[in-house]
């Protein structure tokens, strides 16, 4: 922590530190060790704190604190500055504060100076500082005002001085008069159709800009053009069975707001005219009568009840002497009675009125009575809310609930602090303080219980006697490390601690509970590297064990227990250490494949990061993946632990392989790791392979019978084509014989001579003769039977016989060469179709 001196100041460092063995503190000054800097009167060194006396200019310096023992070292720096500086006031200058009447006003004065400077405040000319009633000063520099008035209003003057000199700053407080409703919404009964109208009339300091919102049900009014907002107004035109609900007007300006309420009603149009209820006239004439120091009797006459009983009268009042403007409800009474008699509180200016309240709602307020002041008298009760609490080892600090104006009984309220130390002291030690809820005891032992109480006092006497409240002065860090620090471990994860708690005493201030410091070490397997991680675990209460859950198995571990309080952690116990069992493997590090062929893979892995034990080896398991994600059998492999891969042989060719690793230890199995390669093939053999594997896929199988399916079609639509090119009428035949340009045959062979074929003596497609020169009948031959129809009956000119019979007669050519042709009347067409 830095220290910044004025010259001639006091100060000290101090370093604080603990360990095991307790460290030893060394002192540097700009890095050089101070026993070996120059001498300084001003400096003393005391083991773990430097004390500066009376500081000169120049004396800054960095400080280091050494502190070490045989396990290592921790440094801390700090840095001395000694500094001379005038004041100045860092708050802006002529800043406006605005806050309303009765409502505490803050007025702040930040400076910077060496010595650090003095705060007065003054106001306006004056030339007394402002202290006491009703001005509180706080340490910073703030002026605080606890209740506004008018009258507070002003320009103030904030002076800060040392010994080298004085600034001053003028800020401004205007205090602005409350936003106040002075004339609510009522609540209203409605027929559907016609229109309604909410008042709510505003009083608000002139000087501040208001603005008016009105909401329906706590939301926004509804985007309906029948919804007429003016500046102290809200009409619904044509009511609705939808507008019923409460409707709330709020007034805000930039420092406050007040709002009210009121609900609408809508009914049904009645077709006669109906009864009209409407909240009651307020009540008149207002009358205080019997008017004794603390009590007073008031009567008044009651308003127009508009067709509703009122069912009581509601009495409220207003101090203008310390909340002026302010209503409260002091008591009501049934609404038969027209008078009440009220009881008073001392040093209060009473202003009353009163509200009758019917079915339908709460009439206007009547109009104030009289002004009736009541005498001060002593305070009739205390402060609330005592307590006693250190801020600091050595002190205690009182608070309290300040007590209004109105509960002080009179004027000049103040607060007589009383406290002792329990059980030690039997008289009471006592200090009276006015305009303040705190009072700060220094000097005290640490954590030490004292009784506290807190009296009001003011100009009339004395309140009653106070209660008794017990605090403690404040807490310091624990001096004593918890004793028989024990472990037990459960298994390879889990450890219990145990220890013996500590002294009560040693505490030094509420016990929060106990703290377990504790990392692993190392691991117990060569292979693993050595790490630190520290881990905490805090057990609350005052408990004497504890659990370490997720450990790492087959790990040293070492750890320490400390006690904490509201203050901080006391010292460590000494390090203890222990060894978890051995677990299950960690994943292995890694699984991948390094060669794919066309029946085999190469795998590699690597060893868990976490061994957990000695490894005793390894699971492969795997198994195939088809096409629609089906998995097929399962195959097993136990590999020994100084394996790092491995080829599996006799796969199935273009397959998916899933692959499932882990390791062993001897408590069994780890997590899975896994992997998933497909095997390949080369390029010389994947496509007959490709062929076969296809061939017995059923959407190519299908497709080859849709193929062939269709090549039946065409042969059968050609074979149709060509028998009907053989079907020429009889005429055209004729014809053709009678025309040599058409038929040039020979009459040595009786073939035709445009379709002879002299180069191979090849026979005509459709006609076929056999060796032994016959010519038989085959199933492409045309029949005249079947051309006619009937029983192989001619024309009459039988020209065509034997051109279309099963048989034909055999000429021998010269050469003894047998030929034969069938006629035909195919044309050339007809020929070309088929060739």
């Amino acid at each position: 922590m830095n220290l910044v001196l004025a010259p001639r100041e006091k100060g000290q460092l101090i370093c604080r530190a603990s360990g095991t063995p307790k460290p030893t503190i060394n002192w540097a000054m700009n890095g050089i060790p101070i026993e070996n800097s120059p001498e300084d009167p001003n400096r003393k060194v005391e083991g773990d704190t430097i004390i500066f006396e009376e500081v000169q200019t120049g004396s800054s310096a960095v400080y280091q604190c050494n502190a070490s023992n045989e396990y290592g070292y921790l440094l801390s720096n700090a840095f001395v500055n000694v500094l001379s500086e005038t004041p100045r006031v860092l708050t802006p200058a002529n800043k406006v504060y605005q806050v309303i009447r009765n409502n505490h006003a803050l007025l702040d004065c930040s400076s910077f100076g060496s010595p650090i400077p003095k705060i007065t405040w003054f106001k306006d000319s004056q030339s007394s500082t402002l202290e006491g009633d009703p001005y509180l000063l706080h340490e910073n520099g703030t002026l605080e005002i606890y209740v506004a008035q008018a009258l507070n209003s002003g320009k103030y003057i904030c002076v800060a001085r040392n010994t080298l000199g004085i600034a001053e700053n003028h800020v401004y407080l205007e205090v602005k008069e409350p936003t106040r409703i002075l004339k609510q919404p009522k609540y209203k009964v409605a027929q559907r159709n016609r229109n309604v109208v909410f008042e709510c009339k505003v009083k608000h300091d002139p000087t501040l800009i208001p603005i008016m919102i009105w909401l329906k049900d706590n939301g926004e009014l509804p985007d309906d053009e029948r919804f007429l907002v003016d500046s102290d107004s809200l009409t619904i035109t044509d009511v609705t069975e939808n507008d019923a609900g409460t409707y709330t007007c709020i007034m805000n300006t930039s420092l406050d707001h007040d709002s009210a309420s009121a609900e609408l009603t809508v009914v049904e149009a009645t077709p006669t005219p109906a009864v009209i209820y409407e909240q009651p006239d307020p009540p008149t004439d207002l009358e205080l009568t019997d008017m004794k120091p603390r009590s007073v009797q008031l009567t008044w006459i009651p308003g127009d009840e508009h067709n509703s009983p009122i069912h009581k009268f509601v009495i409220q009042y207003t101090d203008s002497l310390h909340d002026h403007g302010h209503w409260h409800n002091l008591t009501h009474v049934p609404g038969s009675k027209t008078t009440a008699h009220l009881q008073l509180s001392p040093y209060v200016h009473y202003t009353f009125r009163v509200l009758a309240l019917n079915a339908v709602g709460l009439s206007d307020p009547s109009n104030p009575s009289h002004m009736y002041k009541t005498n001060p008298a002593a305070p009739e009760e205390n402060p609330s809310g005592v307590k006693g609490f250190g801020t600091e080892h050595d002190n205690l600090m009182i608070l309290w609930k300040p007590m209004s104006g109105l509960q002080a009984n009179g004027p000049g309220l103040q607060y007589k602090v009383m406290w002792r130390q329990k059980d030690v002291d039997k008289n009471w030690t006592s200090v009276t303080v006015a305009n303040v809820s705190k009072f700060m005891v220094s000097g005290t032992p640490t954590f030490t219980p004292y009784e506290v109480k807190v009296q009001a006092i003011n100009n009339n006497g004395i309140g009653p006697d106070p209660a008794v409240v017990t605090g403690h002065s404040g807490e310091d860090l624990p001096v004593q490390a918890p004793d028989i620090v024990q472990v037990l471990v459960l298994n390879s994860t889990l450890a219990e601690v145990n220890w013996e708690p500590v002294p009560p005493k040693t505490v030094r201030g509420h016990l929060k509970g106990y703290k377990v410091y504790y990392w692993r070490e190392r691991s117990l397997h060569k292979h693993n590297p050595h790490r630190v991680e520290q881990q905490l675990l805090t057990f609350s209460g005052n408990k004497s064990h504890g659990m370490l859950p997720g450990l790492q198995p087959y790990s040293l571990y070492l750890f320490n227990v400390r006690v904490y309080n509201g203050k901080g952690e006391g010292p460590a116990s000494s390090n203890l250490q222990f060894e978890t069992p051995e677990g299950v493997p960690g994943r292995p590090s890694f699984l991948r494949i390094t060669n794919s062929n066309l029946d085999s893979l190469t795998l590699e892995w690597g060893p868990p990061n976490d061994r957990n034990g000695h490894l005793t080896g390894y699971t492969l398991k795997y198994q195939p993946v088809n096409n629609s994600n089906d998995l097929g059998p399962m195959e097993e492999l136990a590999l020994p632990a100084n394996k790092t891969s491995i080829t599996l042989p006799n796969l199935k060719y273009s397959t998916r392989y899933k692959f499932y690793f882990n390791a062993k230890t001897g408590q069994g199995a780890g997590p899975v790791i896994t992997e998933e390669a497909v095997t390949i093939m080369d390029e010389g053999k994947s496509m007959p392979s490709r062929q076969v594997d296809i061939a017995t896929q059923g959407w190519f199988i299908g497709l080859m019978c849709a193929i062939a399916l269709l090549i039946l079609i065409l042969l059968i639509i050609c074979f149709i084509k060509r028998n009907k090119g053989g079907k020429y009428p009889v005429k055209e035949k004729e014809d053709a014989h009678t025309d040599p340009e058409f038929q040039p045959m020979k009459e040595d062979d009786c073939t035709f001579g445009e379709y002879s074929d002299t180069e191979d003596h090849k026979p005509l497609k459709g006609s076929r003769t056999p060796s032994n020169g016959t010519v038989h009948r085959d199933s492409s031959d045309d029949s005249l039977v079947d051309y006619g129809g009937g029983d192989g009956q001619f024309n009459e000119d039988g020209s065509f016989i034997g051109q279309y019979s099963g048989k034909s007669s055999i000429r021998e050519t010269a050469g003894g060469h047998e030929r034969s042709e069938a006629p035909s009347p195919v044309n050339t067409t007809t020929m070309n179709s088929f060739v």
